[in-house]
C-alpha cells in the first residue's frame, strides 16, 4: 500500500510518518500493493487528528479519529477502519484482495453572516440502493449520493431517525 502523508498547519515529525507507515502496514492484507492510503494529520482546539481515507476498487473507507497524542488517534482510526471492513465482509469480500479474509477538513474562519461552502468531489460509478447504503455505512455518514445502474439516475439513499433507510429518486 502506497501511504500519502499530509498535515495541516503543521510538520509531521519523521517518527509519526514511520508509525503510520508501520501502522497501516497491517492493513495490506485487506488491499492490493497499489492501493493508496490519504492519511492527513491536524492539531485543532488541542486536540491531535488523523484521517484516513482509502479508495480501493471504488469502495471508499475512511475513518477520523481525535485525541490528546497522534498514536492514540492513529490506533482508534484503524480500529475504525478495521471494524468496518468486517462488519461489511461478506459484501466486500468480492471487492479486496482474494486473500484478505483468510486467516480472520479547512478551519471555519468564515464571519457572522457568512456562509462558508465545503465543496467535495469524487468519482461516480454505477450502483445498486444496497451497494449505496453499504458505501454510506462504511463512511460513517447519514447519506449517499449515487449513480443508480438501472435507470442511470442520480439518487440519493439516507439514514432514518427510525433506524431504516430512504430513497429519493428523480420522477
Amino acid at each position: 500500500m502506497k501511504i500519502k502523508i499530509t498535515a495541516r498547519q503543521m510538520n509531521v515529525r519523521e517518527s509519526l510518518s514511520e508509525l503510520i507507515e508501520r501502522k497501516l502496514s497491517k492493513l495490506d492484507k485487506f488491499f492490493g500493493s497499489d492501493t493508496v492510503a490519504d492519511v492527513k494529520c491536524s492539531c485543532k482546539h488541542g486536540s491531535q487528528i488523523i484521517e484516513i481515507t482509502i479508495l480501493y476498487n471504488g469502495t471508499l473507507f475512511r475513518s477520523e479519529e481525535g485525541s490528546d497524542t497522534f498514536q492514540t488517534a492513529l490506533d482508534r482510526s484503524l480500529d475504525a477502519l478495521e471494524r468496518q471492513i468486517r462488519k461489511n465482509k461478506t459484501r466486500l469480500e468480492r471487492r479486496l484482495r482474494e486473500s484478505a479474509f483468510a486467516d480472520y477538513i479547512p478551519d471555519d474562519d468564515g464571519e457572522e453572516g457568512e456562509f462558508v461552502i465545503h465543496k467535495k468531489s469524487f468519482e461516480m460509478k454505477p450502483m445498486s440502493a444496497e451497494e449505496a447504503i453499504m458505501q454510506m455505512n462504511l463512511l460513517g455518514h447519514r447519506f449517499f449520493i449515487y449513480l443508480d445502474g438501472d435507470e442511470n439516475k442520480i439518487c440519493l439513499v439516507y439514514k432514518r431517525d427510525d433506524g431504516e433507510y430512504g430513497l429519493i429518486a428523480p420522477a
